[in-house]
């Protein structure tokens, strides 16, 4: 007896599962693993039989048939929920940046519907159009990979469309992503002598000289205290790292906190030169006479050393702001003593981390051991300071073969 098979309106075999509709629209029908029954649906065969085969894919791979609706920003409240392991802050700016720059729009892709060519497009529009920097681009994309990755764990995706975006996106503007430059030795003697001259400027001099001459980060300057300078044995105890980041609605939706290094490798001891330890005693005088103290509690510390006129704590934004002044007034100086036809030492744009890495340059130059900079650094991962050593130290030596030339052919000369 022959086997009677169902037919569409037009006369073609349909498999099993599937069906056509009332309205002449078509249906597959399937069972998961667990048995639950699911259903697609497509205006024709021929797209229901594409469909069928990504769910047969997916059926053979494990890939989980609920995934139809759900978005990226569904699995980034999950990712929210799961996350572990990071401290505050840092979890804070991770979401920050989501919910900022993806969740209103990108976020609302299907999971389904996601190739690698749209995190690309996502990416390069945010360069494009939103002008943020690779650097931002590049925490965005940390969040991003993370809540990607999860729903390859959850077998949602196959692989993660993110997977190399970030990396083609660095290549494509390699030539814009400039490394992080170091003061030369010229613009750090002028910098340092326009801060110690007495007048609006010389309240920022032991600040930015402490910075200068210790490679603290800046959150690790405006964190420190009186009690983790030891004057007796001429040492500074890195600790924790005051931050600044969103938070509730405190002043404006932004707090202070406190936090202890990310590595065990932040928690060490600085020696103190005798040019900090100058510094640091001209800011206990600067603030003893002119009655200012400490009223600042944040997480239970106190006593910070660094504070402005109110007693409150510094932070990242105010000493940047502080430095942009100076740059631009001593210039003007600069500029305005200059003879005419002289091309004077100008001080670039830079920022508090610039002098951390000036600090580490002026090591490597010294011959310090690339184990004493990275203890000194605080650094975790021995290839950061290698790379910082290794340019260092080779601009260092073109500079001084230049010197030499230079010595040989005035000598011929002559």
């Amino acid at each position: 007896m022959a086997i009677l098979r169902r037919k569409d309106n037009k006369g073609r075999v349909l498999k099993e599962g599937e069906n056509q509709r009332k309205n002449g629209t078509y249906e597959y029908k399937w069972r998961d693993k667990s048995g639950k029954r699911h259903s697609i649906y497509a205006s024709t065969l021929e797209k229901l039989r594409e469909k069928e085969n990504e769910v047969k894919k997916d059926v053979l791979e494990g890939i989980a048939p609920d995934k139809c609706n759900l978005t990226i920003n569904d699995l980034y409240y999950r990712w929210c929920e799961l996350k572990r392991g990071l401290k505050d802050n840092t979890f804070t700016n991770y979401k920050y940046m989501y919910t900022q720059f993806v969740e209103p729009n990108f976020g609302k892709i299907r999971i389904k519907d996601l190739r690698r060519s749209d995190v690309r497009a996502f990416y390069n529009t945010l360069y494009d159009e939103h002008h943020l920097t690779v650097s931002t681009i590049d925490s965005i994309h940390t969040v991003l990979h993370q809540v990607l990755d999860l729903a390859v764990d959850d077998d949602y995706l196959r692989y993660n469309p993110a997977d190399k975006a970030l990396k083609e996106l660095k290549q494509a503007h390699n030539n814009e992503v400039d490394k992080r430059k170091a003061l030369t030795r010229q613009e750090q003697e002028l910098f340092e002598k326009f801060l110690s001259k007495q007048g609006q400027y010389h309240k920022w001099c032991p600040v930015f000289t402490v910075m200068l001459w210790t490679g603290m980060r800046v959150g690790e300057i405006t964190g420190l205290r009186w009690c983790d300078v030891d004057f007796e044995n001429n040492e500074i105890s890195i600790n924790h790292t005051l931050v600044y980041y969103a938070k509730g609605e405190e002043r404006n939706g932004f707090s202070f906190a406190v936090n202890t290094p990310k590595t065990k490798a932040g928690f060490r001891t600085i020696p103190m030169l005798p040019k900090v330890r100058e510094a640091l005693l001209a800011e206990r005088e600067y603030q003893n006479e002119c009655g200012i103290k400490c009223k600042a509690v944040v997480d239970g510390y106190t006593d910070f050393i660094f504070i402005n006129r109110f007693g409150d704590t510094q932070h990242q934004g105010t000493l940047n702001k502080a430095l942009r002044r100076i740059i631009r007034d001593c210039n003007y100086e600069v500029l305005d003593k200059a003879k005419d036809n002289e091309t004077p030492v100008t001080l670039p744009p830079f920022s508090n981390h610039t002098l951390r890495h000036t600090f580490t340059t002026r090591m490597c130059e010294a011959g310090v051991n690339i184990k004493a900079v990275q203890a000194i650094l605080g650094h975790a991962d021995a290839e950061t300071t290698l790379n910082i050593y290794i340019d260092a130290t080779a601009k260092f030596k073109s500079d001084q073969m230049s010197g030499l030339a230079d010595f040989f052919n005035l000598s011929e000369s002559a």
